[in-house]
């Protein structure tokens, strides 16, 4: 396998006191999206990016931890992985949770030994109120291709997809496709796949459905979780 340099993160900007003062950053950031690149469609490494919160997880003072695990892309094998402990200095708003958990979560990145070839965000890329979510602004600040993968859906309206493994809807906010609602498994509830940067949404489509063999959540999301959770309570 091929070892490249570590995660390069730009400092693109400085970390916001004041919802607005986000915002602005977001807005400022989103031309920089390249959303219209095919992504990588077999990558050799794939990344998940997660984050646990002490207790409660709101407010500022919160203690987080931020993991990056980082996958062989053919045998879901763990190849590296690299966490970090800090505390939310911002505070909990719907659509700027980036800024409560980047700084930590570029610390982990910034831990890495290889820069993988596609980020695997527990959260959303374009599929955001302002279209710079969580994935968005990760991919810009590294320039490595990234995907978001929620849980469940933060803004727009779909239909259910048929209940089959691959089965797909689109999933749209004023019209406009932001994401794709995607069956990983017969009869369980599908996840929200989003593009953040540097890929495009069929080939993250894809690439979800190539880290869920066995589980719904992607392999990457799985191993990250369990790994900031073991580094709040270990």
């Amino acid at each position: 396998m091929e070892v490249r340099d570590s995660v390069e993160v730009r400092d693109l900007h400085a970390w916001p006191s004041t919802p607005a003062e986000a915002e602005a950053i977001q807005d400022r950031l989103r031309p920089m999206l390249e959303l219209d690149a095919p992504g990588p469609a077999k990558p050799s490494t794939v990344a998940g990016l997660d984050v646990s919160y002490a207790g409660d997880g709101g407010g500022t003072g919160t203690r987080l931890a931020a993991a990056v695990v980082v996958l062989d892309g053919t045998t879901l094998q763990v190849v590296e992985e690299s966490v970090a402990v800090g505390t939310a200095t911002f505070p909990y708003v719907p659509g700027l949770f980036a800024f409560r958990e980047l700084p930590t979560l570029l610390e982990a990145l910034r831990g890495l030994k290889t820069t993988p070839d596609l980020l695997v965000c527990d959260g959303f890329g374009v599929a955001h109120p302002r279209r710079f979510g969580l994935a968005c602004h990760v991919g810009v600040l590294t320039g490595v291709p990234t995907i978001g993968v929620g849980k469940t859906a933060f803004i727009g309206t779909y239909e259910q997809p048929g209940q089959h493994r691959g089965n797909t809807t689109p999933l749209l906010d004023g019209g406009e496709v932001v994401g794709r609602v995607v069956r990983t498994r017969d009869d369980v509830k599908p996840v929200f796949v989003s593009v953040g940067h540097r890929t495009d949404l069929e080939t993250a489509c894809r690439n979800v459905l190539d880290l869920t063999p066995q589980y719904r959540l992607p392999e990457t999301t799985r191993r990250a979780d369990r790994l900031s959770r073991d580094a709040l309570t270990g």
